[in-house]
């Protein structure tokens, strides 16, 4: 019982995790912790839409780990440019010790869980990917491109970086996307 309550607690650390986006209305940046639990609730929104038939509970598990890492590497803007195999490594090895704190099935679950959703290649970690390469999307559409002019990310740059993904877990969901992503170019909410 001990070695899961600490690390319980050790997951505390992922809600002092910096994004570059901000909540709605808020004046601060949202946190890792608060990313996970909102791709949550839109992958249990979406699954009707996923690619194929998905385990949603498995996606769910895997959005809910995929970014305990950063508990030790800190938050890496998805739309980053170059640098991922070496943050990637470094993520192994944050959650290694993360998931270690835990007994060993349960550690070796977890673990599993994200090197599913990093090697992306079954439909649930598709979907996963896809419901979390469009959250920050969804988020600077409803924020006038809050982290994208802020930042300077280019609408080539964005669309670069999600489509590819959101297109083969959950293609309706592009659908939607894009043309989105086409009237907030028209409006200039893109970075340089």
């Amino acid at each position: 019982m001990q070695s899961i309550i600490n690390f319980i607690i050790e997951l505390e650390k992922l809600k002092g995790v910096t994004r570059k986006t901000r909540p709605l209305g808020l004046d601060r940046h949202e946190n890792s912790a608060e990313h996970s639990w909102q791709l949550a609730m839109l992958a249990l929104s979406l699954a009707s839409y996923a690619e194929s038939a998905i385990d949603i509970n498995r996606v769910i598990g895997m959005i809910l780990v995929h970014d305990i890492g950063e508990i030790d590497t800190g938050d890496t803007m998805v739309y980053a440019e170059g640098g991922w195999e070496e943050r990637k490594a470094a993520e192994l090895i944050a959650v290694k010790r993360i998931f270690g704190m835990l007994p060993e099935i349960q550690g070796a679950i977890f673990l599993e869980l994200w090197q599913e959703f990093e090697r992306g290649e079954t439909p649930e970690a598709r979907f996963a990917h896809a419901v979390d390469r469009a959250m920050p999307v969804l988020l600077n559409l409803a924020n006038n491109g809050q982290s994208w002019r802020e930042n300077g990310i280019s609408y080539e740059r964005v669309v670069r970086r999600i489509a590819p993904p959101i297109k083969v877990g959950c293609p309706a969901l592009w659908d939607y996307l894009e043309p989105q992503l086409e009237e907030a170019q028209r409006k200039g909410l893109f970075g340089a």
